[in-house]
Formats: structure tokens, sequence, C-alpha cells
């Protein structure tokens, strides 16, 4: 016949009352009355088959027995909690937010991150504002001007890309961009205006698309539905695989930066400081 479980919570209480040798004491600690504490003990006592304290006028003392068992109990109940202690570190959310403009650069690096280090899990939310601050997020990618108390990850570099497939073969001079459509990233045109005013070379717009964000202009542009205007980091990936082609060498920054905000370290999670430091480091 198997022998009855063994009564971890009674343990504990054995514990804190052999620290404190008073039931009082140690039912203040335990938050639970003085005779649960005594019912505790009694029911630990008849599990083993020994008094584990003798009772006097002015408290408790620990039996021989009581003594014995005293170090391997506690020694038993800091494994478990540092056991505890590890488990939730490894599978400890992050929340993270960034604007939704930001995920062509922010979503092969958690992915690579993830591969590199799968305890580590991000939980990732998208957003159109681009320059909150963290509200009950752990960090934050903020889009605009340069963020006093972040980390600076990349400044807005402006060009005009298109698909491959749309690139004659003798390449493409600048009036030829008048036979496309000009693809927005934004309601007012002001991407293209900015790379038109570096130029000093003003261009006829026939026609004209406009999109919410750069990732859904970019994603036009990929599928041959015009030129658009992009920052040359979000597209790295799409340049290096032949999605898209830079037909112009001429770039042009708007000042606006990609930025990284955290919690502070008192108040960050585990692992929140390898994550943005993952980001930081990633080209």
């Amino acid at each position: 016949m198997p022998r009855r479980p063994l009564p971890l919570n009674a343990i504990h209480t054995f514990i804190v009352t052999a620290r404190h040798l008073n039931l009082t004491h140690a039912a203040r600690e335990l938050c639970i009355t003085q005779g649960a504490v005594s019912r505790k003990i009694a029911a630990l006592e008849n599990w083993l088959g020994f008094p584990l304290f003798e009772r006097h006028a002015r408290g408790l003392r620990l039996t021989v027995q009581g003594s014995s068992l005293l170090p391997s109990f506690k020694s038993g109940f800091e494994q478990i909690a540092q056991a505890a202690e590890q488990a939730s570190t490894r599978h400890t959310t992050l929340r993270l937010k960034a604007p939704t403009c930001a995920m062509r650069w922010l979503v092969p690096r958690l992915v690579a991150l993830e591969q590199a280090r799968p305890e580590l899990h991000v939980a990732l939310t998208t957003t159109v504002d681009h320059g909150s601050g963290l509200g009950h997020f752990d960090a934050a990618i903020l889009y605009g001007a340069p963020s006093v108390a972040g980390y600076r990850l990349f400044d807005e570099v402006l060009t005009p890309v298109m698909a491959a497939s749309l690139l004659p073969a003798g390449g493409l001079s600048f009036e030829d961009l008048t036979r496309f459509t000009f693809l927005h990233p934004t309601a007012d045109g002001r991407d293209w205006a900015l790379w038109l005013a570096g130029r000093r070379q003003a261009l006829m717009m026939k026609r004209n698309q406009h999109f919410d964000t750069m990732d859904l202009a970019i994603g036009a542009a990929i599928q041959g539905f015009g030129v658009t205007i992009a920052d040359i980091t979000l597209i790295q990936s799409d340049l290096a695989m032949g999605r898209l082609v830079a037909p112009f060498r001429e770039t042009v920054k708007t000042g606006a930066v990609y930025s990284l905000i955290q919690r502070p370290e008192e108040e960050a999670p585990p692992q929140l400081a390898e994550v943005v430091a993952w980001l930081c480091q990633q080209p």
C-alpha cells in the first residue's frame, strides 16, 4: 500500500516555527491562526511518527529528531524555491510595442532572437502611434525625434525603390519616373517631396497611390504596383534578395530616427536587458 503524500505545507510551517520557537510568532509570519499552526505541526508529526517539538512554558524546543530533520527540510525547500524562480525567469514574457513601419526591420531580429534564445518570450504589439511612451509595456520602439532617454537604433534615410521587373534594361533616368505610379507612404506625400527637394528637381506625378504606412507602400512596390520612397534600413533584406532595386544613388535624411526605450532597471522584468541589448546590436 503506497504511503500517504508528504505534507509539504506542514513542512513549511515546521521550518517557520523552528525559526521562531514560538507558535504566536510563526502564526503571524504565516498569516494563519495559532491553532492552524498547531494542527499542521501535529499532522506532520503524525506522518513522521515522532514529535518535532517539546512544549515548555516559555515556548518550544526542538526534539532530537526535529533538530536532525530541520537542515534537510530547509535545504529541500530552498532547492524547490530556486527551481521555481529559474523556471519563472525562463518563461517570462516581455511586452514590446513597436510602430507598424518598423516591422520589416524588427520581425527578422525577433525571429533570430527566438532561434538563439528560445527561452526568451517577446509578446509584440504593433501600433500606428509612433511616439507614445511605454504605457504598460516593458519596452517600446519609437519613431520620430531622437529620444533622450532611449537607444538610437537607426536614422531614417530615404531613396526611391521599385520591383526589379519594372527596371528597364538600360537603367532608369530621373525623367523615366513619370511613367510609373508613385506610391506614397503618407497621405501628404512629404517623403517624395523631401527626396525631390534634395535633388533640387521637380517631377510631374501623374498617377499616385497613398498608403497609411511605409510598410504597405513597400509591399505594393514589391508586387510591381509602382515606385515608392522607402527607408534604406527597412528594405535591406528586400534589396539583398532582389525583391526591390534602388535605381538612384541619392538618399536623403528626414531627421527622424527609430529609438528604443525600456522600463527602469528597478522595474524591469528578468532578461529585458538582454533583449534590449540584442536589438541594439543587431545590424
